[in-house]
C-alpha cells in the first residue's frame, strides 16, 4: 500500500493554503480533505468536488518545502 497525499499550496487561492494531507488509503483522504475543503475553504460537498480532489491526489507523501515557487 503506498502512502498518498494532496497538498494545498499546489492550488492557487485566496487564503494561500499551506495544508497538506497524507493518507494510507484514498478514501481515508478523500473524507480529510473533503472536510477541508468544505471546513476551510468553503467549498460545498458534492461529486464534482470530491472528483476534483481526487485528481490532485499524488502517491508519496508532500515535501517540507512549498512545490510552488512564489
Amino acid at each position: 500500500m503506498t502512502r498518498r497525499y494532496i497538498d494545498c499550496r499546489e492550488v492557487p487561492s485566496d487564503i494561500q493554503c499551506s495544508i497538506a494531507i497524507a493518507a494510507d488509503t484514498e478514501d481515508e483522504l478523500l473524507e480529510a480533505a473533503v472536510q477541508h475543503a468544505v471546513t476551510v475553504h468553503r467549498h460545498q460537498d458534492s461529486p464534482e468536488l470530491r472528483g476534483l480532489l481526487k485528481q490532485h491526489f499524488k502517491e508519496g507523501t508532500p515535501p517540507v518545502q512549498s512545490p510552488v515557487t512564489v
